[in-house]
């Protein structure tokens, strides 16, 4: 296994952190709190340095992260778990509104090592609770897609879903082509021209190289 802590300070540094917490701030605003409750329990799984939790608008924040790194970028009201996805057995059963990953199922080791992750987001989520995921899409990013040194298990928006069914998951909604493969080049990403490409999905069928899955947990 890849040194995480060493691993992403590496590939970050370039980048920096505050501009991924900025360009993060407005695609919540743009887009993502549309999708969530403002008084909602909200889980993000694998959150990084915490740039989607930070600046999502809801009632309680949790996250879940293995980089001893996390703890330190997050907001004071973040309650944070040190598990691995697969094992979330501090967070109580039908308990989270919304649980959000993004980029995180491609460094799984095994289709069933992402099965264990879908059951874990399963128990935790409240009936009729939602799972956002949103990752490089293999059609699309075959090319860049190998270029990471964790990057181990090939998925698409057809495959996400397809397993996210068999776990017993009903899929609200698909959008293949979403976001750009990543903000780690030179791609301006001034807060405007996130907003615009927010506004205009025509064109995320040309830059877009991340799916977006939006899953719902059925009552029982």
């Amino acid at each position: 296994m890849a040194n995480i802590q060493r691993l992403y300070a590496l590939r970050f540094a370039d980048i920096g952190l505050e501009k991924r917490q900025r360009v993060w701030k407005v695609l919540c605003d743009g887009f993502f709190n549309n999708l969530i409750e403002p008084d909602s329990t909200v889980l993000d799984l694998a959150c990084g340095y915490g740039e989607f939790i930070n600046n999502v608008r809801c009632g309680r924040k949790f996250a879940v992260d293995v980089n001893p790194d996390t703890a330190v970028n997050l907001d004071e009201c973040v309650v944070l778990y040190r598990n691995p996805a697969t094992d979330l057995h501090q967070i109580e059963s039908d308990s989270i509104d919304t649980v959000f990953t993004s980029n995180f199922l491609e460094h799984l080791a095994s289709k069933a090592e992402c099965d264990l992750v879908f059951g874990e987001v399963w128990r935790i989520l409240k009936g009729n609770g939602q799972f956002i995921v949103m990752g490089p899409n293999i059609k699309y990013a075959y090319r860049e897609y190998w270029d990471y040194y964790d990057h181990t298990l090939p998925l698409s928006d057809v495959s996400v879903s397809e397993g996210l069914r068999q776990r017993g998951f009903e899929i609200d909604r698909v959008i293949p082509r979403f976001l750009p493969y990543t903000m780690n080049n030179s791609i301006p990403t001034s807060d405007t021209l996130v907003r615009i490409y927010l506004m205009m999905p025509l064109v995320w069928r040309i830059f877009g190289k991340q799916f977006l899955v939006v899953a719902k947990k059925e009552r029982a």
